[in-house]
């Protein structure tokens, strides 16, 4: 029998006998027994799980037996996203869709340890009752997504034929989506392609890496837009394949992190030495990573006729590139 003993903060279970081997997320949840695998499984991935006191990060890893593991819970949070009132940019609106431009800071759909202040949430208060239920409580009217600081034009649809229809040219790649990036150092050749499979690091949950086995296969194109001097580079890019993170793998992959980017940007890169001061403060100490969606062009899932939309660099970026020169 499963010793299970909860506290105002945290659930503590000893593992008997008999679970030992069991893979630690399916031994947790049927120990529970009020909570899900897949639950526990991102307790476990968020180091919100511990064994003997000490945090882990495979929900696969096995049971061991007199163990203790001790779960954190998030509070408990309604499963349906409600409307907020969160001000957001309109380009372009109809029956159909919407087009807007996402600033930095705002999580695209609710998720664990963002529940609420989402896009799903500002979308929902303007939408009102046209939008819920579209591709799902959680995600209404999601066709793709932006990284929380990342910024720049994004589509969303009103209607389960637009939602069907823009989730087709996603797929296909069916559509004109660029990206601007300012990045460390000058890559080589001015053009080219940078391609490596995705998967999770193994040794970080939360990064995204290039794998040997178990990822999917990613395809970046890019082209330099403009240099300044050895430091920094304006780069455009394009996605062949939409995998998490892709952009900011494979630019770091190839030794040409994005600046201010906080998963993929470890350590002062060489880039940085010899640089002024001041620029080179300003560019270290950004605190996102400076990664714009610059354009998306469609085509009308109902009408058929051509869409483009450009959206500028936010503020910050701008200051960015004034710092090395490029203002």
């Amino acid at each position: 029998m499963t010793d299970v003993a909860p506290t105002p903060d945290r659930m503590r279970i000893i593992a008997p006998a008999d679970a030992a081997g069991q893979r630690a997320d399916r031994f947790l949840a049927d120990a529970i027994g009020t909570m899900s695998r897949s639950r526990v499984k991102g307790l476990i991935e968020q180091g919100r799980v511990r064994r003997d006191g000490v945090p882990f990060a495979q929900p696969a890893e096995a049971v061991r037996a007199g163990a203790l593991y001790e779960l954190e819970p998030l509070p408990l949070v309604s499963a349906v996203p409600q409307p907020q009132d969160i001000p957001f940019t309109i380009l372009f609106e109809d029956s159909d869709l919407l087009v807007l431009d996402k600033p930095a800071g705002l999580v695209v759909h609710p998720a664990p340890g963002h529940e609420d202040g989402t896009l799903v949430n500002a979308l929902l208060a303007h939408c009102g009752d046209s939008l819920p239920g579209i591709g799902g409580e959680r995600r209404p009217g999601i066709v793709h997504r932006l990284d929380r600081d990342t910024t720049g034009v994004m589509v969303v649809a009103k209607t389960e034929q637009a939602l069907a229809a823009l989730s087709a040219m996603f797929a296909a790649r069916d559509l004109d989506r660029a990206y601007l990036a300012l990045v460390w150092g000058v890559p080589s050749p001015a053009a080219g392609e940078i391609e490596g499979a995705i998967g999770r690091d193994p040794r970080d949950r939360k990064r995204m890496a290039i794998v040997a086995g178990g990822g999917r296969a990613a395809l970046t194109r890019y082209q330099l837009e403009r240099v300044f001097g050895a430091s920094t580079s304006l780069v455009r890019l394009q996605l062949a394949t939409g995998r998490t993170h892709q952009i900011r793998v494979h630019l770091a992959s190839r030794g040409h992190p994005v600046v201010g980017d906080p998963l993929y940007l470890r350590r002062v890169p060489a880039a940085s030495r010899g640089m002024d001061e001041p620029a080179r403060t300003r560019l270290l100490d950004f605190p996102r990573q400076a990664l714009h969606a610059a354009t998306l062009g469609f085509r009308h899932p109902r009408t058929g006729s051509a869409l483009f939309f450009e959206t500028p660099l936010p503020g910050d970026f701008r200051g960015l590139l004034d710092s090395v020169g490029g203002g």
